[in-house]
């Protein structure tokens, strides 16, 4: 059974399509826009007076007939005539009887729609949308996190999915543990509880409003409190040890994450006409051997770089017009994962240093910039962040059209450690997986 989702062809199905596709053998069914509200009735029994009204439930096809106490007959407490008739129009209120919002819930819980299904066209719809759809890398986290998820929760109706049952699954993931440590993080456990709530919040009416408005409350929850994030960084020292101790072009590569702050997709991306004197063009981001766009659109900018890491950086593309500037052995963009594994990870547990990742150069890069007063607004060009305000938007423009005042920076605040003396090694690009680039040797 198909879920309500958010674009393309079902959102016709949220707006009443996907009902009738359920129950083909059904000349009609009931609808929201042919119902003109109702007012109810009174009704005297066995001495008191009841107010009658039909309610929608879910999980059930036909409405229910309600009733509630609204007086007694006489004595004390009893109403007139009018007063009975305002006190139902209160109840049938207060009840929702005649709201949309119940209407909506009444029907999509019908549907038997499980947050597993649901989760399942939610993923589809935030890669494929045209507005913002999201990275490679945020795509095959959430569905690592949905893994797990629909695990636990895969064939819970997705009406059933709130703050009483979030309240279960979230001491259920706190007290995981892996090799006698929690499982978890309280951020993990913050980052799963978002998908969880994007998925439910992604069944839409036919106006684009949630069918399912969750007042979330973490209090109740009781969701971990996230203390500081251990966010690593290098030393000038430990930058300097870990280009020294790097092979072949990694050495350059380390280096220029470390002076020009760019993401690690970004410099995997970067082609050697990118890069032009002391600027450096981003343009395009590479994850698992793929191009796509920068991370953001604030993402794709001009980077200057101190003249000695351009110089480097010039010896290192040498005569080469096109083509990758840190080409796999393929000649294709260069996977993290190994060039952790064969490279970063190992220099680090040789230096006495917990693994981590290259994000650590760019935080590097920002905390040295700090410290040297470089103005926030060209911190925000060179980093790739998005403006604050508009005023902020407004000196943006200013600044980055200004390339004598950045490559002056640039060239004034340095790279905040000493560039070893490297031996210009142009990357091998060999048919044989197994020939590691410029390195000359076997794996």
């Amino acid at each position: 059974m198909s879920p309500i989702t958010v674009t393309g062809p079902l959102m016709e199905a949220a707006c009443g399509g996907i009902l009738s596709a359920a129950q083909p053998d059904r000349k009609a069914r009931r609808t929201l826009s042919r119902r003109s509200g109702q007012n109810g009735w009174i009704e005297q029994r066995k001495g008191s007076f009841y107010g009658r009204f039909w309610m929608d439930v879910a999980g059930q096809e036909k409405r229910v007939c309600k009733r509630v106490r609204i007086c007694p007959a006489a004595g004390p407490g009893s109403l007139n005539a009018s007063e009975r008739s305002r006190r139902l129009k209160q109840i049938l209120a207060a009840s929702g009887a005649n709201s949309e919002q119940a209407f909506r819930e009444a029907e999509a819980a019908n549907l038997g729609i499980t947050f597993k299904e649901q989760s399942g066209a939610w993923l589809q719809s935030v890669q494929s949308r045209k507005r913002k759809p999201i990275k490679p890398r945020t795509a095959e986290a959430w569905t690592s996190h949905l893994k797990y998820i629909n695990g636990k929760i895969g064939q819970m109706q997705l009406a059933d999915v709130n703050n009483r049952t979030m309240r279960g699954f979230v001491a259920e993931m706190d007290s995981e543990t892996k090799d006698g440590n929690p499982r978890f993080s309280a951020k993990s456990i913050e980052n799963y509880l978002a998908v969880i709530k994007s998925v439910v919040a992604s069944v839409l009416n036919d106006k684009g409003e949630p069918v399912y408005s969750v007042k979330w409350n973490h209090n109740f929850i009781d969701l971990p409190v996230v203390e500081e994030q251990n966010a690593p960084s290098f030393t000038a020292a430990e930058i300097e040890t870990i280009i020294s101790s790097a092979n072949g072009q990694d050495k350059i590569l380390y280096a220029l994450l470390a002076g020009s702050g760019l993401r690690i997709g970004e410099a995997f991306a970067l082609q050697v006409e990118d890069v032009r004197d002391t600027v450096i063009h981003v343009k395009r981001s590479a994850w698992e051997g793929d191009f796509g766009s920068p991370k953001t659109a604030a993402g794709k900018r001009e980077v200057d770089i101190h003249s000695s890491l351009a110089s480097a950086l010039g010896d290192h593309i040498g005569s080469r017009k096109t083509g990758l500037a840190f080409p796999s052995a393929r000649g294709t963009p260069q996977r993290k994962s190994n060039l952790l594994r064969r490279s970063l990870h190992p220099i680090l547990l040789e230096m006495g240093r917990p693994p981590c990742g290259f994000h650590a150069f760019r935080r590097f890069r920002a905390a040295h910039l700090d410290k040297e007063l470089v103005p926030e607004i060209l911190v925000h060009i060179w980093m790739g962040h998005s403006n604050k305000d508009i005023s902020q938007r407004y000196a943006r423009t200013g600044v980055k059209i200004d390339g004598m005042f950045r490559t002056m920076t640039a060239q004034r605040v340095g790279l905040g450690f000493t560039l070893p003396e490297l031996r210009p090694i142009a990357p091998t690009v060999s048919s044989d997986k197994s020939f590691r680039i410029g390195r000359g040797e076997r794996i």
